[in-house]
């Protein structure tokens, strides 16, 4: 049975390609396994703007975000990311498995300028499996807003 991330897709008309593999413990790993750049392993994050009113963000895998200019391009003065069990009510997905497509709530999205022009991945909302899928249209069907809401990932 097809998660509800594929189920969306299909329903949004976007061409996609699905990516199985196994358990990652790095961006690093999940680019080796899809056979893709680190910067294309896209990173769905959720963030909590107040009571109930979340957004997704989907970030570059070798950036950030920069909590200055999303809030810059939001107006607001503060925010936060869920724990794990607050992202899932929020998204109906586990970390490590959530996307946009398909989420219980179809919470706004932003989606960092650096993502047009690529095909990037993303999860699938299934642990071990992803989706490749052209940035521009992803970016259109989610009717996401597109800014410069990173910086690049510190070095550890």
């Amino acid at each position: 049975m097809p998660s509800p991330a594929i189920t969306a897709l299909d329903a949004a008309g976007l061409p996609y390609r699905v990516i199985r593999h196994g358990p990652v413990r790095s961006l690093a790993e999940a680019a080796r396994a899809r056979g893709v750049a680190v910067p294309d392993v896209v990173k769905t994050i959720v963030v909590r703007r107040g009571a109930d009113d979340h957004l997704f963000v989907l970030t570059p895998g070798d950036r950030v975000i920069s909590w200055p200019k999303l809030r810059a391009l939001l107006g607001v003065a503060r925010m936060s990311m869920p724990d794990a069990e607050a992202a899932r009510a929020a998204t109906g997905y586990e970390r490590g498995t959530i996307t946009p497509f398909g989420s219980t709530t179809a919470w706004p999205v932003v989606a960092d300028e650096r993502l047009r022009g690529r095909e990037i991945t993303l999860g699938a909302g299934q642990h071990d499996v992803a989706v490749a899928v052209d940035a521009d249209a992803a970016i259109a069907a989610l009717g996401a807003t597109v800014a410069d809401v990173t910086d690049p990932e510190p070095v550890r």
